[in-house]
């Protein structure tokens, strides 16, 4: 047994993964952490999970790669004792979309440790269960208002796979995450690799913004040809935007800030139009160092937790 069949324990019987057309699957990852504003990364891998028809594959050796001092996983207490434990997982699900159409999840927690074993694991599993192509789900927070459409930056080797999405203009040095090395390592190897980056408003990046993962599993449908149920994202997209107006409309230092991001975002539409980026355009490009930073404050500030109520994932795509 090599180092890499090590990291994960496989279920027995294997499902059945290939599509009537003889495909492979296509495998999405979803790993919970650093890049995953609004909680979007989660909730779309959730809701996925308790949507569709789902089977376990595999489960990764979360002792081997997950700092538990790092990232406490929570335990509850009532009255005189313990009485539950939230046990981290890193695991890979056999799915079927909404028209039978068999695919791959791999969701949980992004590792802490041994990212090189880790992709390789990932990679070597995906050729020896014939994935056809990856899908990362990523979200990071922008200075963007939560009233005017999401942006999304698609990544990849292969650019006819994000055809018409939004590019960055220039070189950016931006700090890793497991989910980027996998995609990175994915296209080293040959295989088909992409990835999609929603961009979520930084107010509410510690918030459950389901709007975020329904934005990024249309994307994901739209690549892949896979058929997602998303009427349950969609109207808790509604909701939760009706409680975000409501909570706005009752701070006028919230509104301000708001008004003046709708101005910002409003004159770059109007001036850059044809151009690939949300920003403030290439003269107003943030540097490396500043998007680093960005994203530095993000992940301090991941020790929060959503504020805004969302519905049972799955209920409406199940009627």
């Amino acid at each position: 047994m090599d180092d890499q069949s090590k990291m994960y324990e496989l279920e027995f019987p294997a499902p059945q993964l290939s599509a009537a057309d003889g495909q492979g699957p296509v495998l999405i990852h979803g790993l919970e952490g650093y890049s995953d504003a609004g909680h979007a990364v989660k909730l779309a891998t959730k809701h996925l999970r308790e949507s569709l028809e789902t089977e376990l594959v595999a489960s990764f050796a979360v002792d081997e790669l997950i700092d538990y001092r790092s990232r406490r996983p929570t335990m509850t207490f009532k009255a005189d004792h313990f009485s539950d434990y939230d046990t981290p997982s890193i695991n890979l699900y056999a799915l079927r979309d909404t028209v039978g159409t068999p695919f791959l999840l791999l969701a949980g927690m992004e590792p802490d440790l041994k990212w090189e074993r880790f992709t390789t694991a990932v990679r070597l599993l995906a050729e020896q269960l014939g994935v056809r192509q990856t899908i990362g789900l990523n979200a990071i927070p922008m200075a963007i208002p939560h009233t005017r459409p999401l942006g999304l930056t698609a990544h990849s080797t292969n650019k006819d796979l994000i055809g018409d999405h939004q590019r960055w203009s220039g070189e950016l040095q931006v700090p890793g995450s497991a989910s980027s090395l996998l995609e990175f390592r994915m296209s080293q190897h040959g295989h088909e690799a992409v990835g999609f980056s929603v961009h979520v408003p930084h107010y509410l990046a510690q918030t459950d913004y389901p709007a975020a993962s329904e934005t990024l599993l249309e994307n994901v449908a739209s690549v892949s040809g896979l058929e997602l149920p998303l009427a349950a994202l969609g109207e808790a997209s509604a909701r939760v935007l009706e409680q975000v107006n409501e909570h706005i409309a009752g701070n006028e230092e919230v509104q301000t800030v708001v008004h003046a991001l709708e101005r910002q975002y409003d004159t770059f539409v109007t001036a850059q139009e044809q151009q690939a980026s949300l920003l403030a355009g290439e003269a107003d490009l943030p540097s490396g160092d500043e998007i680093g930073a960005e994203f530095e404050r993000f992940l301090a500030e991941q020790a929060g937790s959503g504020e805004f109520d969302t519905p049972d994932d799955g209920e409406s795509d199940r009627n």
